[in-house]
């Protein structure tokens, strides 16, 4: 039988899932809600907000994806086929995709339509395309549709771990749940 943190995502594991997890959908209601805004400083400053957010979460997914090659996650558990298998890890690659290629994305969209991006106000970031409008609104589309994608891969990734809570009941939502001291304190006890 596996030893109860074999079972589970280390400690730094989680918290770089629910920082992301928690800055994304984020970022992504504030990029729908400031885009048809009037132009204004308010406006302006949303964009920062966005940009800076975005940064973070390019960062923390480099970390977390580095993190996850020297540890690896715990085993899916032994009742998933094949098929379930690949789903699980398919999505997971496809969410690494999109953690780095959203930010990518909407970085090379500000150098081509001429906007800096400025790392909370205080780390200018190199422009990485010349300015080119024309790319800048193709870069848009691209930037938006990624953001689609991810919209659909979360709701997914939510369904199949709500799939195991609840109708397989087997406890793999546990292993990314931060622990409770109760619990620890529960199991300690025991032992």
């Amino acid at each position: 039988m596996p030893k109860p943190q074999d079972t589970q995502y280390a400690p730094f594991a989680k918290l770089l899932h629910w920082l992301i997890a928690l800055l994304m959908p984020g970022i992504l209601a504030l990029g729908f809600y400031m885009q048809d805004l009037p132009f204004s400083p308010g406006k302006l400053q949303l964009y920062s907000w966005h940009k800076w957010l975005g940064v973070t979460v390019f960062l923390l997914a480099l970390v977390r994806i580095g993190y996850r090659l020297g540890h690896p996650p715990p085993a899916l558990p032994a009742h998933m086929n094949r098929l379930e298998r690949l789903a699980a890890h398919g999505g997971h690659l496809a969410l690494y995709a999109l953690m780095l290629s959203i930010p990518l994305s909407g970085w090379l969209m500000s150098s081509a339509k001429g906007v800096q991006t400025v790392w909370f106000g205080v780390l200018p970031l190199p422009d990485l395309l010349a300015r080119d409008r024309a790319l800048g609104d193709t870069l848009a589309q691209v930037h938006a549709f990624l953001n689609f994608a991810f919209l659909g891969m979360l709701l997914l990734h939510t369904l199949a771990a709500l799939k195991h809570q609840f109708i397989d009941k087997d406890g793999l939502l546990a292993r990314m749940l931060p622990r409770c001291a109760c619990a620890t304190g529960k199991r300690s006890s025991q032992a």
